[in-house]
C-alpha cells in the first residue's frame, strides 16, 4: 500500500520541513495491523518525493477485522495492497502536525501554496473514474487516472475497480493531506474501524472549509460514516451550521471577511471569526462579565468566551439537544479543569419563551439567530430577551441580504441558510431594533461586520443594544 508526494516548488526539499520528516532518514511506526514507513525516493533542489508505504500483517488484520461480507472475507481481501482507511489512519499519525499546518523551524511555509502531486498506484474506487474525478476535480485538483485489468493475460475480463491515480495542484501540504485522508475511505466505500460521533469531529473540523461547499458533500459524509444515518444527519447539520451559512456561500464569505479571494480548499480568515472578534470586542468595551451565548449551536463562541480570563460566567442556550452535545464535545466539557468547568453552563431551552435562569446576566449574544424565528415570533423573542432576560448588553448580529448578489454561488432572491426565515436589508434591521430597542428601553448603535461594499454595505449588520436606564 502505497502514497507518494512530490512537490516542485524550488526549494522542494522545503517538503521535509512541512511533513517534519527529515528526507535522510526512514521514520516507522508500528500499528495493531503492520507498519508504516516513511522514506524519500528522491530528494533535490528541483523536485522532491516522500513515500508512505504500509506494510500490512495480513494475520494481525485477520485478529482486527469484522465480519466482511463472505466468510471467508477476513482471509482474502485487498486491505494489504489497495489504499484504503488503513492508509488514511498511517497518513494522520505519521503526518498530523503537517495536517494542523504547524512547522515550527518555518512558520511561513504551511501557508504556501506549492507544486504538488500525490501518486497512489492502487486506488479503490467504488463508483469509477467518474466518481473520482467529481471528487478531486471541484477541489481544484488535476486528476490522471489508468485502470487496473483484472489480468492482463486475459484482458477480455475486462478492468478491475482499481485505478493508478495521480492528483495535481498549486496547493498547501496540509489541504492535500487532509483532503486524502477524508476521501481515501470515501472511493473505498469502508473502513477498517468502528465509525463513532467522534469521527463528525473530524468532518467538521479540518474538513469544513472545503467539505460544506463540496458538490458530493452529502456521498462524502454519507460514506465516510459508513452509511449511518443518524451519524450523517447530525454531520450535515453540524457542516451547515459551522457559519450558519449556507454551503454555496462559505468560501464567499470568507472573501468577504477578508477580501483576500480563499478558494474552497483554503483558510483564511472569515466571516465567521470577524463576527466572533466583533462581539468580543463590544462585550469588552460594555464591561461585561458574565455573558449569554443566545443559540450557541456548536460552541464557537463558547470557545472564544471561555479563552478570556475576563468572562467570569458563560452560559449557553440553545433549542436543540444535539446541538448542546456537539458544543460540548468541541469545548471538551469532559476533560476541563474543574475551575474553568465552573464558569460554563449549557441550558436547553427555547428564546421566544421567558426564562428566569436568563435574568440578570450583564449581556447577552444573539450571532446569526434571529433570522431562523419565523417573523410571527420575533415579538415574543424580544419579551424574551428584552424584556424577561434583560441584560444591560444585547449584541445581535445578521445577515445583510443587500449583499447577496456579492456571493457568486447564490441564486438571485435565495438566502444564505435554508432554515432562514428571512433575511433583512440594512434598512429593515435598523427599522426592527430601533422598535425593539425603545419599547424596552435600550439605546442602540449599528455596526458593520466584514468588508464594506460601497453600494451593498457590508455582508453582516450588528446592533449593539444598551439600557438607558438600569434596572
Amino acid at each position: 500500500m502505497l502514497l507518494t508526494l512530490t512537490s516542485t516548488s524550488p526549494p522542494a526539499t522545503d517538503l521535509g520541513f512541512l511533513l517534519h520528516k527529515n528526507p535522510a532518514s526512514v521514520r516507522s511506526v508500528g500499528f495493531g495491523w503492520g507498519t508504516a514507513h516513511v522514506f524519500y525516493p528522491e530528494a533535490g533542489p528541483g523536485r522532491c518525493t516522500a513515500a508512505l508505504l504500509c506494510e500490512v500483517d495480513p494475520v494481525a488484520l485477520v485478529r482486527r477485522s469484522r465480519s466482511g461480507p463472505f466468510p471467508l472475507a477476513a482471509y482474502v481481501n485487498d486491505r494489504p495492497y489497495a489504499a484504503s482507511s488503513l492508509l488514511a489512519v498511517a497518513l494522520r499519525k505519521l503526518f498530523g502536525t503537517a495536517l494542523r499546518g504547524e512547522c515550527a523551524p518555518r512558520p511561513e511555509l504551511p501557508a504556501t501554496p506549492l507544486e504538488l502531486a500525490a501518486w497512489l498506484p492502487v486506488l479503490p474506487c467504488r463508483g469509477g473514474e467518474e466518481l473520482l474525478r467529481r471528487l478531486f476535480e471541484p477541489l481544484g485538483y488535476q486528476v490522471r487516472a489508468q485502470a487496473i485489468p483484472l489480468d492482463e493475460t486475459f484482458p477480455h475480463w475486462g478492468h478491475s475497480p482499481y485505478f493508478d491515480v495521480r492528483i495535481s495542484a498549486t496547493c498547501q501540504v496540509r489541504d492535500l493531506l487532509g483532503q486524502l485522508y477524508v476521501l481515501l475511505p470515501v472511493l473505498d466505500d469502508d473502513k477498517h474501524y468502528w465509525v463513532s460521533a467522534d469521527e463528525i469531529d473530524k468532518l467538521a473540523g479540518g474538513a469544513a472549509q472545503w467539505l460544506a461547499g463540496h458538490p458530493e458533500r452529502d456521498l462524502i459524509i454519507r460514506r465516510y460514516l459508513r452509511h449511518q444515518p443518524a451519524l450523517v444527519a447530525e454531520a450535515t447539520a453540524r457542516l451547515l451550521d459551522e457559519d450558519r451559512a449556507g454551503p454555496e456561500t462559505q468560501a464567499a464569505e470568507r472573501d468577504a471577511g477578508d477580501g483576500a479571494g480563499a478558494g474552497p480548499a483554503t483558510g483564511h480568515q472569515g466571516l465567521r471569526e470577524l463576527r466572533a472578534a466583533a462581539v468580543l470586542r463590544e462585550l469588552r468595551a460594555a464591561g461585561a462579565r458574565r455573558v449569554l451565548d443566545l443559540g450557541c449551536g456548536d460552541g464557537r463562541l463558547l470557545a472564544a468566551l471561555l479563552a478570556d480570563p475576563g468572562f467570569d460566567e458563560v452560559v449557553g442556550v440553545d433549542a436543540a439537544p444535539a446541538a448542546l452535545e456537539r458544543a460540548a464535545r468541541r469545548l471538551h466539557t469532559d476533560e476541563m479543569p474543574p475551575r474553568q468547568r465552573a464558569r460554563l453552563t449549557l441550558l436547553h431551552g427555547a428564546l421566544t419563551y421567558a426564562d428566569r435562569r436568563l435574568a440578570g446576566y450583564d449581556a447577552a449574544v444573539l450571532m446569526e439567530v434571529v433570522e431562523h424565528v419565523d417573523p410571527g415570533r420575533l415579538a415574543a423573542l424580544e419579551q424574551a430577551v428584552l424584556g424577561s432576560a434583560g441584560p444591560a448588553t444585547v449584541i445581535i448580529t445578521t445577515p445583510n441580504a443587500e449583499y447577496n448578489p456579492r456571493y457568486p454561488g447564490l441564486r438571485p432572491g435565495a438566502m444564505r441558510h435554508p432554515d432562514h426565515r428571512f433575511e433583512w436589508d440594512r434598512a429593515g434591521f435598523r427599522a426592527w431594533a430601533r422598535a425593539a430597542a425603545q419599547a424596552h428601553g435600550y439605546a442602540v448603535r449599528f455596526e458593520p461586520v466584514g468588508a464594506v461594499d460601497p453600494q451593498a454595505g457590508p455582508p453582516t449588520q450588528m446592533a449593539v443594544l444598551q439600557r438607558a436606564v438600569p434596572r
